[in-house]
């Protein structure tokens, strides 16, 4: 059974997920372009979704919660939540994972992980019909799986290793910062964790304090590997340069830790979602500060945004015109199409209103 207290937490994210997403939902517009011509926009929703859920490492029944609802507020009609097998399951998903699809009404699940739960999404299976979009974080083997189907289905975005940035002054409290470095990498040995600042007694701070978390972290490992392998201490003249450091980076989280932290906060162009004040940690939005926690990784911040309500929704163009507003712009596609040498396109329009 699941343990109480999780159940309460899944069911308070949900909550707090489900505040946040619903404002997201478009309306339909209706724009009347001229006399007799109007444009509609109408919002659909895709008709059936992949939905990955992370379980290599550890469980993420909380992506579970990040993926399923804001497809649910989208109104996608079919929902398929693939999620790694666990050898003390009986070859099933993690039980609080499966917990988690049971409580938002999931009920198509399957124990596939890696990029061969991203192949079976996008080609189907004798127990899997093809999706048209495949959402969800992932390792890097699933972040390349998306990448490589992208075209043949949708995706959300490369949200792959996590990553996280820290932009703070010496108003920063250093126990904090090495605490949200750790968390980020005990995610994954690829885990990439940046502190940028211009305050070289603050990094050193952080550094005494990582000497003394790291060895007592659970992961401790993992978290080695991660801060040696792929991290690092940035030292800057001052927070503009620093703020063009981590806009760079277009890191997948971003912390803000300064004086005057949400208007440098505003300031920052280039991140998957970003984190004001010490009291915002990452962590916080893992689980339940109301945002997405799949968000674009690798530099992909730059043009992408996190999962939303709009990553599961198709802008179509419904267009209503009358003979005489289509005979007002005759002379135009006229114009146009004998500029482009595509004289079809005007004999289209010219065989309704001749000259």
């Amino acid at each position: 059974a699941l343990d109480p207290a999780v159940r309460a937490a899944l069911e308070e994210a949900a909550r707090r997920a489900r505040t946040v997403h619903e404002v997201q939902r478009r309306a339909d517009s209706v724009v009347q372009v001229a006399p007799g011509g109007t444009v509609t926009e109408r919002w659909l929703p895709v008709r059936r979704v992949g939905l990955y859920v992370p379980g290599g490492l550890v469980a993420y029944p909380s992506s579970v919660v990040m993926n399923v609802v804001p497809a649910q507020i989208a109104g996608v009609g079919s929902l398929a939540v693939a999620s790694p097998p666990q050898r003390d399951n009986g070859g099933l998903p993690h039980p609080a994972v499966l917990a988690a699809c049971a409580l938002l009404g999931v009920d198509e699940v399957h124990a596939v992980g890696g990029a061969q739960a991203v192949a079976m999404f996008g080609y189907g299976t004798q127990d899997c019909r093809p999706v048209d979009l495949v959402t969800g974080p992932g390792n890097v083997y699933v972040a390349a799986a998306k990448r490589l189907l992208k075209g043949i289905v949708g995706i959300d975005s490369e949200a792959g290793p996590t990553e996280i940035a820290i932009l703070a002054d010496d108003t920063a409290d250093a126990a904090y910062l090495a605490a949200d470095l750790v968390a980020q990498a005990e995610h994954d040995p690829n885990a990439s964790c940046l502190l940028v600042s211009p305050s070289r007694d603050l990094l050193d701070a952080v550094d005494r304090e990582l000497d003394k978390a790291v060895p007592a972290t659970r992961h401790r490992e993992r978290v080695e590997t991660a801060l040696a392998g792929q991290s690092a201490y940035v030292l800057v003249d001052d927070l503009e340069q620093g703020l063009a450091v981590v806009d760079e980076w277009a890191a997948e989280h971003l912390e803000v830790v300064t004086r005057n932290a949400r208007a440098w906060a505003d300031r920052v162009v280039n991140a998957g979602a970003v984190f004001v004040g010490q009291w915002a940690p990452v962590s916080l939005g893992d689980y339940l500060a109301g945002s997405n926690h799949v968000l674009p990784t690798g530099g992909t911040a730059r043009h992408t945004g996190g999962l939303s309500v709009q990553s599961f929704l198709r802008s179509v163009h419904v267009v209503e015109y009358e003979r005489d507003a289509l005979a007002a712009v005759a002379h135009h596609v006229d114009a146009l199409g004998g500029a482009e040498d595509l004289a079809a396109h005007v004999d289209a329009v010219r065989a309704r209103i001749p000259r």
